[in-house]
């Protein structure tokens, strides 16, 4: 885990509308996180159920580049060393970032999660289709951002 993540206060929660909830300590005056951090410090982090099952682990994080949200996780489960890995687009909001355990825990039984439509490394889905788009918001059951009404 980076460096941007939070000291050890107390835990205080705090949500955001558009995107991950955070729990947790959020005070964290010698860095900018947990509300502002480099992508690149959360890929690789674990994903985790509310009964602590180990889901997979953070392998990308995909912006919706015209409106420069956060539309996915893509979620990496299973196989040995990127070989046989099923990969999952997570609607970013389907997951609350936990600054204390350092990890991110999505709201959902492993076997629903194994269920969900997903990809392989070599054939991924076009994430700009609408329909593809909807499809996986209506399945981890989360309000997509784009119909929110608070983009600019």
């Amino acid at each position: 885990m980076g460096s941007l993540y939070p000291g050890d206060d107390p835990p205080a929660p705090a949500s955001t509308e558009a995107g991950a909830r955070i729990t947790g300590d959020t005070e964290a005056p010698a860095s900018p996180g947990p509300f502002v951090m480099a992508a690149a410090t959360l890929e690789g982090d674990t994903v985790v159920n509310r009964g602590n099952e180990d889901l997979g682990q953070i392998q990308h994080i995909m912006i919706d580049v015209p409106t420069g949200r956060i539309a996915y996780a893509v979620l990496a489960c299973g196989g040995v060393f990127g070989i046989g890995e099923k990969l999952f687009a997570v609607p970013w909001g389907a997951l609350t970032l936990d600054a204390d355990r350092r990890c991110f825990v999505m709201d959902i039984d492993k076997s629903r999660l194994e269920r969900a439509p997903g990809f392989d490394k070599d054939h991924w889905p076009s994430m700009a289709d609408p329909e593809w788009a909807s499809a996986v918001h209506d399945y981890f059951k989360i309000r997509p951002y784009w119909n929110r009404g608070d983009l600019q």
